[in-house]
């Protein structure tokens, strides 16, 4: 459990990071950031599977390069749902996950080891 919350947390604190990296992606404060955080994770487990299984012809022929459009559909969408979050363009909102991947993944991969 405490695994799950340092995750959140982390993920939470990337995305806040990512306001100084990407001038088309505004946050209004890290509580913001939390709840961006936890309704991308519902949307990354409950429909982004969903999706990603009725693009599968569409992956399949772009030899999965459309799955950045999945990622920043995804993330627009939370951004859309979280007040005090504001994603300018499809663009920005697709440059934005891969970011957000990235920075999370080194996050967690330092802060929250599987050991």
């Amino acid at each position: 459990m405490a695994r799950l919350i340092i995750g959140w947390g982390l993920n939470a604190l990337a995305l806040y990071g990512m306001t100084f990296l990407l001038p088309g992606f505004k946050i209004a404060g890290f509580a913001a950031a939390v709840v961006l955080a936890a309704v991308l994770a519902v949307l990354n487990t409950l429909i982004r599977p969903i999706v990603l299984l009725l693009t599968l012809p569409v992956n399949m022929a772009t030899l999965g390069c459309f799955t950045f459009v999945v990622n920043g559909v995804m993330f627009a969408l939370a951004a859309a749902l979280v007040t005090g979050v504001q994603v300018n363009g499809w663009l920005n909102a697709m440059i934005g996950a891969v970011i957000f991947s990235i920075l999370s993944w080194i996050l967690n991969g330092v802060f929250n080891p599987k050991d």
